[in-house]
């Protein structure tokens, strides 16, 4: 992952409502969740759910699928996790002792 590709996925978390889109995305797996049971959860106004939607998806983030007439959203937990190891890749100098509470998030730490 390049610097400006984590600082877009950065971005689009970086807004009160999108944050909690994402983590509700998070808690629901790889099933993912409606739209229109997402925009219940989180108490956001479908049009502005739409809008949310689509930077997250923009940052890669996000993903959906059609299921019958309704659009199924979910994380992209690949691009998560590469978003995460991006952050801890360098931890710790070569110290792996310091990174211990990151172990469990990168193994390689």
């Amino acid at each position: 992952m390049t610097e400006p590709e984590a600082a877009a996925r950065l971005s689009a978390l970086a807004h009160e409502a999108r944050l909690k889109i994402f983590r509700a995305l998070v808690a629901a797996g790889p099933e993912g969740l409606p739209a229109g049971r997402l925009a219940e959860a989180v108490e956001v106004a479908p049009s502005n759910l739409s809008a949310h939607l689509a930077v997250l998806a923009h940052a890669g983030l996000t993903r959906v699928r059609p299921e019958g007439r309704h659009r199924i959203w979910s994380v992209d937990l690949e691009a998560v996790a590469g978003l995460v190891g991006f952050l801890v890749d360098d931890c710790c100098q070569g110290r792996p002792e310091v990174c211990a509470p990151l172990t469990a998030i990168r193994p390689s730490c």
